[in-house]
């Protein structure tokens, strides 16, 4: 057990206390989901667990094919909750975005924020985390909120990855981690700092103020929560930041290789990385950086493998090196910047996305299925 503070405030589990539900009622919960969520032990357990709680909505956002998404909302509908379902990649959904000049990539990023414009009119508070946690507890919600009522507007999730004797959290550990510690060797701007605070800042359990997000810039694709951060040191800063333990998380796991494992993910998650950095003042010097960050990746190896062997985990350094080699193509200037408009700058209006996500809800009025 450690009290250990970082640059911006750390809450501690520290004893059995548990926040009191406090701001629950004031909060809007969103949790992104896809085909693979659809009756998965992990998302049921999540919409369990949110069932303890009485959140003002709870808004999720789904991408799924046609003919999965009517059992997926009636499977979502069967739990006890305020529930608003949006149906991310519903074809009017996706036609009306082109014509508003918000079309290009879509992925989780764009997912959640077609559910933060919903999700900050219902509530005061905004609170974000996924849905492929098994150990995920109805608390968690409590804890990310708990600093929003001690005038900090953005609460972030720390926790430990250890499982099955191993340690994960994988793409934190040998992508970000190594990139901050290779950076912040020769800059020190604040931004390097801010980011370099957050003990597992790839946690994709967040809350926030209704207020800031409606600020956030989402990349479209993976790295949500890295462009996160960015929007959070630039509109609450250091002063206005929280990060809270949420003790031992045991999430499903993606492989290592391809697009659609940690190999792709790393690509979209270092872009974001450095785009936030350069926007922040930092300039890298990417013909030294791979390197520079390998380097500061064994170093890390070397330690990981002495904390695994501490505590009696298995550790295959390795394959360690493996991924970090793969990791190492992420390493690349960011490129164009296409991140969604701000909620309060956007052409469109929650409104407009409820209308158009869920016209499979109910047949309309005069409608073809009325005769």
């Amino acid at each position: 057990m450690e009290y250990v503070q970082e640059r911006i405030a750390t809450l501690h589990d520290l004893g059995d206390a548990s926040p009191s539900d406090g701001p629950v009622a004031e909060a809007a919960v969103v949790v992104p989901m896809t085909d693979r969520e659809h009756h998965s032990p992990a998302a049921a357990r999540v919409l369990g667990e949110l069932e303890a709680l009485d959140p003002a909505a709870v808004v999720v956002p789904v991408r799924a094919s046609a003919d999965r998404i009517g059992p997926f909302r009636e499977w979502l509908e069967s739990f006890s909750l305020p529930i608003e379902v949006l149906w991310c990649n519903a074809p009017a959904l996706e036609s009306a975005l082109t014509a508003a000049g918000i079309d290009g990539g879509a992925g989780k990023g764009r997912d959640v924020w077609l559910a933060l414009g919903p999700a900050a009119e219902a509530g005061e508070f905004v609170v974000v985390h996924d849905a492929d946690a098994r150990s995920y507890e109805a608390d968690h919600v409590r804890r990310l909120l708990a600093p929003l009522t001690a005038e900090f507007a953005f609460s972030k999730g720390y926790y430990a990855r250890v499982e099955r004797g191993r340690l994960y959290g994988r793409l934190f550990r040998l992508l970000y981690e190594p990139l901050i510690r290779a950076l912040s060797a020769r800059h020190d701007e604040p931004v390097l700092e801010y980011c370099g605070a957050f003990r597992y800042a790839l946690a994709g359990e967040f809350a926030m103020t209704a207020g800031l997000a409606e600020r956030l810039r989402p990349p479209r694709t993976w790295g949500l929560e890295v462009g996160t951060l960015g929007d959070a040191l630039e509109h609450a800063g250091f002063e206005g930041t929280a990060q809270v333990d949420l003790g031992v998380h045991e999430h499903d796991h993606r492989a290592v290789a391809g697009e659609a494992g940690l190999e792709g993910m790393s690509r979209a998650v270092g872009a974001e990385l450095l785009r936030v950095l350069e926007e922040g003042g930092v300039a890298p010097d990417y013909e030294t950086l791979p390197a520079r960050y390998r380097e500061a990746g064994r170093e890390l190896i070397a330690q990981y493998r002495a904390d695994a062997a501490f505590n009696g985990l298995a550790y295959d350094p390795d394959g360690e090196r493996d991924q970090l080699a793969r990791y190492a193509d992420a390493i690349a200037p960011p490129g164009p910047d296409r991140r969604l408009p701000r909620w309060r700058d956007a052409p469109i209006d929650p409104e407009f996305v409820r209308e158009r996500a869920r016209p499979w809800l109910e047949p309309r009025v005069g409608s073809a299925s009325d005769s």
